[in-house]
């Protein structure tokens, strides 16, 4: 039987006139049999911090009086054999021109969102991909990115990507975590510094992992993948 991959993605600054310059796309991929016993760690690791089994994990909650927690984490994430993390950064937004390539930034936004997932595939195993749910008009754009990944990959009986839907992010505590992850990277991209805390798990972040979150990563790289698109390269590279 074909090993199953849980795939969840989630976007920081991603509308086109929100003020900010830099964009995130994220997705935290793990083992589906290991879904249910990591989202189990990050409810205990709630209790122990004493947080509501309610408490949505976000990056905007990352706070001097929550930080042992987020600390504790991001530990988890990068002691754990059975979780990755991948992120397409866009630095400035601005140079984003939709109207010469006849698109809207919704239909972009799609684009980015294939190519991110796209070298996440493996014709060798099965995939459920979510995305944290924005609005009821997004559907029939995510059946079409189903469709793409699937044809991209010769998956047309779709024996490889399995399902591919929204969920709400408060309900999974894996989608929380690639918010948290998201956020970093998109907080670093943005040059931010005004939170002592913030600022705390974006160095370990980096060394945990030793990345400046600046350059990309290698291809290979499993743990913490990092594409950073350059506008002068014709688009992202590592893709």
């Amino acid at each position: 039987m074909k090993t199953t991959i849980n795939i969840y993605c989630d976007e920081s600054c991603h509308l086109p006139n929100d003020g900010q310059k830099a964009m995130v796309l994220g997705t935290l991929w793990c083992f589906e049999a290991k879904a249910a016993e990591h989202n189990q760690a990050i409810a205990e690791l709630k209790a122990k911090h004493h947080l509501s089994p309610f408490f949505e994990i976000k990056w905007t909650k990352v706070s001097p009086g929550k930080l042992d927690f987020y600390r504790e984490l991001i530990n988890y994430f990068f002691d754990s054999k059975t979780m990755g993390f991948r992120a397409w950064v866009i630095p400035d937004k601005s140079v984003l021109s939709h109207d010469r390539y006849d698109q809207t930034h919704d239909e972009w936004y799609y684009k980015m969102y294939f190519y991110l997932l796209r070298n996440l595939i493996s014709t060798d195993r099965k995939y459920h991909i979510y995305l944290d749910i924005k609005d009821t008009r997004s559907r029939m754009k995510l059946r079409k990115l189903g469709e793409v990944l699937s044809n991209a990959n010769y998956d047309f009986s779709r024996d490889i990507i399995e399902r591919i839907q929204h969920v709400y992010s408060h309900d999974i505590g894996l989608m929380q975590l690639a918010d948290v992850l998201i956020g970093a990277v998109s907080y670093h991209a943005r040059d931010l510094s005004g939170s002592s805390a913030k600022n705390e798990i974006v160095q370990l972040i980096k060394a945990r992992t030793g990345l400046s979150l600046t350059r990309n990563t290698l291809p290979t790289e499993r743990k913490l993948n990092l594409c950073i698109w350059r506008p002068n390269s014709g688009g992202f590279e590592n893709a």
